[in-house]
């Protein structure tokens, strides 16, 4: 029979593991910060506020107090530093607390006193789903856009009826012509449009706003509506006066933290109700007459978009990022923004929020990740925290904890330093094991069997958190972001600055960069001026319009030292309609003065190398870094991003030796300028400086010998015990193919006080085999290992825990914890869930739709097979170098 373990078993084996394993660590996850004198000291006891967060999924709402505080003191215990509330659809068909109601908002109160009472930071989404809106937002303070209705007029036809308009409807102009191109401005009167006969036939052409009819995504009980208009002061204040100051009264002692907004994504808004009045105040002409050139392309056509785009990115500023901060001012919290989609908002807008948060694993493209991060540098905000994991190796239950290195990796290589797990789903206790997930998203909660190890993977993120807020960021070049293209690329409903800006900065541009030993940030118009602005060499990509006042002090920045690149061509056009002409000569004569010629794509990072000195060099493309400039000297934050093994011959600009930090293990080394080997998805931190003056004892390389552990084993799951046979995963074992939970390896060691001497103390499992990497893009990441433990382990020795193996390379020293004679060897070993959920049906939510709507889709869910799961191969006892 399949073996599954239940919850209390497992809550069981948790505790009794956590106990040694918190023993450990109980100075780095203790419930305050430590005071780090020292970079070494941080590193060795990073400060509790460095931790990860998790976010919080509560789905109905439906909780209960038990569980909150169960679930609470389980988050401390692996490591978490905080959560974030999050309110999401139901996934039972009763009890639900409806959002904001009395019960929703005690069981708010309670995880705010008991987490805090852990030491713990709480932050809480501004809103139920995803945008924010709700039953508050009615038709007219919905989001909104303008679609075009094209009536006929038949010949000597003199009037006609316009639509009958709905709620939160209106006509904005109506044009009658031939074609949209000899189409003029008519007026209408009393709901008809009147003109004079004409001989043929013509059309009215009506542009109306009406809302884009998109509702709150994901939406608790209770929270259903429309997504409020991000640009409107009259729906911004509805939603924080019904949703904000309501949800603050359940923090009635300690406010949040934070409170959060996620992604901009009110798909197809491009109107506000008075954005002809703004419009004209801001672009200084009238709107009005040139609305048809919206939906045609005409040789004004690219201007008028960039204005109107331009617009609504400053209404968008004004009206919704700043109030939302300076509500969460006044009511003492922060406000923390993804700020980026739709509608369109510029990279300088961030500078308008306390705390930037972004997403996206790929390091090697244009990046939200990179958008925050680099607002966050230029305006000297010090941290920069990740939505992180969010589609990892879907479905749930999938992701390993090397999965989440792997993309904790690429995330540190685009300017993060703070991860909040994407996410934690709460799980009432009658639930069957692995309890509840959420539709989209790794689980990161003490249900899945590797939970075990979730403190190792926890200090590994901490320590580098805590390394990558120190001193200051360094990026030599930085790439301008072409937000006049974008937005004059803009078409009804899609108007976005960060969803255009990888058609111009590309994978291409991007990898001649990086390839060539530069790290970059991003750099629009007004952050040209900003403090933080220090990159030596800016790039252009390849782009056609530029304001001219933005390209003035980019020719500032080449008199005063800088250097700038054009790629493929210059910009020789100017940004907006009123002074085309006047602007576009402007922009040419500086292009003149600026450029003798551009430079191809694929030669940009030649052409770096002859402008700036190298930050780094040795690298190869799947490998990154991040340098951090500290008072007394430099860190570097280096990663292998691939499945294969690379050895670098690496040099630094900051000098040529120094010391190599090992922030999984702890460990600390000199480094003599000798080539680095990396394992798959490992990676390492190089210090200089006076931060690595501590003398260290160079290690000396024992000869190397080793042991194959082959024989002898036992393999026991619950209180079944047999020997092992053979290494291999157990679920060829037919009864346990669907086995999720932990088993134990068990064996004795014998080793001679010569052996000891020798340094036989590192017990490796192998290195694992890359799996093939398919081509195109995909949602989230993973890692492309098949990995040698699957997929986490416990080693004990005697008795005593001395570690988790998780992450390549696969190997651990056992020698604080061995003596010369007989050594008892335990290797416990956890997989994930999916196996256990592959033998049984998958979850029917029919009669939950049938009640509540269809609010979310179960990603990759369907037909799931046993993953291969124990030790895949001999553990083989090697010296210890």
């Amino acid at each position: 029979m399949p073996v599954t373990l239940r919850r209390p078993q497992f809550a069981f084996r948790v505790a009794t593991t956590f106990v040694a394993a918190t023993a450990m660590l109980q100075t780095v996850f203790c419930s305050g910060p430590v005071a780090a004198q020292s970079l070494r000291d941080g590193f060795d006891h990073p400060p509790a506020e460095a931790r990860p967060m998790v976010r919080w999924w509560w789905f109905g709402p439906k909780v209960s107090d038990a569980e909150i505080v169960r679930e609470i003191k389980a988050m401390k215990q692996g490591g978490f530093g905080g959560f974030e509330l999050a309110a999401l659809y139901p996934l039972e068909l009763d009890g639900n607390q409806p959002y904001l109601s009395d019960a929703h908002l005690a069981a708010l109160k309670l995880a705010n006193d008991a987490g805090r009472a852990e030491g713990l930071r709480v932050d809480v989404t501004l809103g139920s789903g995803w945008p924010f809106g709700g039953p508050h937002i009615s038709a007219d303070l919905a989001a909104a856009r303008v679609t075009l209705v094209k009536l006929p007029l038949e010949a000597k036809a003199v009037s006609v009826d316009l639509p009958v308009l709905k709620a939160g409807e209106r006509v904005l102009a109506t044009f009658v012509g031939t074609s949209a191109a000899d189409a003029v401005l008519v007026e209408p009167a009393a709901g008809k449009v009147t003109v004079k006969p004409a001989a043929a036939a013509r059309t009215v052409f009506v542009v109306l706003q009406t809302p884009t009819g998109q509702q709150v995504k994901r939406a608790s009980v209770g929270s259903e509506g429309y997504v409020l208009d991000h640009m409107s002061p009259d729906a911004v204040q509805t939603h924080l006066h019904a949703v904000g100051d309501r949800l603050l009264t359940a923090f009635p002692d300690a406010k949040p933290y934070a409170v959060f907004s996620d992604s901009l994504e009110a798909y197809g808004t491009d109107w506000t109700d008075d954005l002809l009045a703004e419009f004209k105040k801001r672009r200084g002409y009238d709107l009005k007459p040139h609305l048809l050139k919206w939906f045609d392309t005409t040789p004004d056509s690219a201007a008028i978009r960039r204005d109107w785009g331009l617009t609504l990115a400053e209404l968008t500023e004004e009206r919704y990022l700043t109030p939302v901060n300076d509500w969460a001012e006044q009511n003492g919290t922060r406000f923390r923004s993804q700020t980026y989609g739709h509608p369109p908002v510029t990279l300088s807008s961030m500078r308008r929020v306390d705390l930037a948060d972004g997403e996206g694993a790929d390091w090697r493209i244009f990046s939200r990740m990179r958008w925050a991060s680099s607002a966050n540098h230029l305006y000297g905000k010090p941290v920069t925290s990740a939505e992180a994991w969010t589609w990892l190796h879907q479905g749930a239950f999938q992701a390993t904890p090397l999965d989440i290195k792997a993309e904790a990796d690429t995330l540190m290589l685009q300017g993060v330093n703070h991860f909040i797990a994407h996410g934690w789903p709460y799980s009432p206790p009658e639930a069957p094991e692995p309890g509840w997930a959420m539709y989209a998203a790794a689980v990161f909660n003490d249900h899945n069997p590797w939970w075990t190890v979730m403190p190792e993977v926890n200090l590994y993120l901490q320590r580098m958190s805590w390394l990558l807020q120190q001193g200051e960021p360094v990026a030599d070049v930085a790439i301008y972001i072409p937000q006049d293209d974008a937005l004059a690329a803009s078409k009804p409903g899609t108007v976005s600055v960060d969803g255009e800006a990888g058609k111009y900065i590309t994978k291409g541009l991007t990898s001649q960069i990086l390839d060539a030993g530069f790290s970059f940030d991003y750099v629009d118009d007004q952050a040209l001026s900003a403090k933080g602005f220090r990159a030596r060499v800016l790039i252009l990509p390849k782009m056609t319009r530029i304001d001219p006042a933005a390209y003035a002090k980019i020719e500032a920045f080449v008199k005063a030292g800088g250097k700038v690149v054009a790629v493929d061509r210059f910009p020789d056009s100017g940004a907006d309609l009123m002074e085309a002409d006047a602007d576009t000569a402007a922009v040419k004569a500086i292009s003149a003065r600026l450029f003798k010629g551009a430079v191809a794509e694929n030669a940009v990072g030649a052409a770096l190398k002859t402008l700036s000195a190298r930050d780094v060099t040795g690298l190869t493309p799947e490998t990154g870094f991040v340098h951090r400039k500290l008072p007394d000297g430099d860190l570097y934050f280096v990663a292998n991003t691939g499945n294969t093994p690379v050895t670098l011959p690496l040099t630094f600009s900051a000098g040529k030796t120094g010391q190599v930090w090992n922030a999984v293990d702890g460990t600390v080394r000199v480094w003599d300028g000798a080539p680095v080997t990396l394992a798959p998805y490992e990676s390492r931190v190089f210090v200089f400086g006076a931060a690595a003056s501590a003398k260290l004892t160079p290690v000396v390389s024992a000869k190397a010998s080793s042991r194959t552990l082959d024989s002898g084993w036992t393999l026991s799951f619950g209180a079944s015990t047999k020997p092992l046979a053979a290494f291999g995963s157990w679920t060829d074992d037919p009864a346990r193919q669907h086995f999720s939970g932990v088993a134990t390896y068990s064996r004795t060691v014998k080793l001679t006080k010569a052996d000891l001497a020798a340094g036989l103390t590192r017990l490796n499992f192998g290195n694992g085999t890359p799996e093939v990497i398919p081509d195109g893009r995909r949602n989230g990441s993973r890692a492309w290992l098949n990995a040698p433990v699957r997929d986490a382990a416990e080693v004990f020795v005697n008795g005593q825990r001395v570690g988790a193996v998780w992450t390549a390379p696969y190997a651990i020293d056992l020698k604080p914890f061995l003596k010369a004679g007989d050594n008892r060897l335990e290797i416990r070993v956890a997989n994930t869930a999916v196996n256990a959920l592959a033998g049984r049906p998958a979850a029917d939510y029919t009669a939950l739709k049938a009640k509540y709507g269809d609010r979310f889709q179960p990603q990759n869910m369907d037909n799931l097979k046993p993953l291969p799961s124990g030790l895949l191969q001999a553990p083989v006892l090697e010296t210890a170098q």
